[in-house]
């Protein structure tokens, strides 16, 4: 499935950059096969603003954030979700500028079991306040509601600007590559819901914690669901050709793709294998897992 990704990305190394009469931006130099250039903080407002994702805990980061908030009053610190480069700046920036923190929980609080354990995970975080759903934070001259959208995380939440009609979208709809979804906190069934809610919300841009705007979002959605259905018909497709192994399935759908990155493909391979034995379409002994071996039902 081809999604339309853009690769470009305008920018300097903690600099601010004016994005829209409401929103700046200032990019962490954490540049990863997993982060693009980086983590990309965004400020919403002028004056009383609010700070979305302040990233990793990289002091030059917090130093740009600081410079750049110079003058003005943060009243909210926003947090999509707790991975290593997006939350943990949130504590250093806020003894820095003031402003609560804002999330839906600590790591894993979207699951109804406890104890999700993964790397890359921010263990520590914990809000001052917690947001749900519909949730909504008001300044002058902006409004941002709260959209849950498990999947990536348990936990995350994507930001809609009203005034702009843009959603900070986190790392559930990035612009540069799709979204990674690793069990046991990501959940592939819960990220397909998710996938399927933001196309009844009618907003014209997304802003993605890593890489350029999405314009025509739906469309890019749409893509996006497209992208997931077509992986699941490859994996059903190995199994049938003799490739029961998450191990065997990577090294044949991600031959081309950088070896550093099967890790992460054998646990998004992982999520779409629960969510196939969850809808019985494939089956395996006992839950699924990295080293499970997998087949297809019995036809009736």
């Amino acid at each position: 499935m081809n999604i339309p990704f853009v690769r470009e990305l305008d920018f300097e190394y903690g600099k601010v950059t004016r994005l829209s009469p409401g929103i700046r931006r200032v990019i962490a130099k954490n540049p990863s096969p997993f982060t693009y250039y980086g983590t990309g903080t965004y400020i919403v407002g002028t004056g009383e603003v609010a700070v979305i994702d302040p990233g990793p805990d990289l002091a030059s980061h917090v130093d740009a954030l600081e410079n750049a908030l110079d003058g003005e009053s943060v009243t909210h610190i926003l947090v999509t979700h707790t991975h290593q480069d997006h939350s943990p700046a949130a504590r250093l920036l806020q003894r820095r500028v003031g402003g609560m923190i804002h999330a839906f929980g600590p790591h894993g609080s979207g699951r109804p079991e406890a104890g999700a354990v993964e790397e890359g995970a921010d263990h520590d975080f914990a809000p001052d306040i917690k947001l749900k759903d519909g949730d909504t934070l008001v300044g002058p001259n902006w409004t941002l509601e709260a959209v849950h959208t498990p999947g990536h995380c348990s936990n995350h939440l994507c930001y809609r600007l009203h005034e702009e009609h843009t959603l900070f979208s986190g790392d559930h709809v990035m612009g540069w590559s799709t979204t990674v979804v690793a069990p046991p906190d990501g959940d592939m069934q819960a990220y397909m819901m998710s996938l399927q809610r933001l196309l009844q919300i009618d907003d014209a841009v997304y802003w993605p914690t890593h890489g350029p705007a999405i314009h025509n979002p739906q469309a890019f959605v749409r893509a996006y669901i497209a992208h997931r259905e077509s992986r699941e018909a490859e994996i059903l497709a190995c199994i049938a050709e003799g490739a029961t192994t998450i191990e065997a399935m990577v090294a044949k759908m991600y031959a081309s793709v950088d070896r550093r990155l099967h890790p992460a493909a054998a646990r998004s391979v992982l999520a779409h294998l629960v969510h196939l034995v969850e809808t019985g379409r494939a089956v395996t002994t006992g839950p699924a897992s990295l080293g499970s071996t997998y087949g297809l039902p019995e036809k009736p």
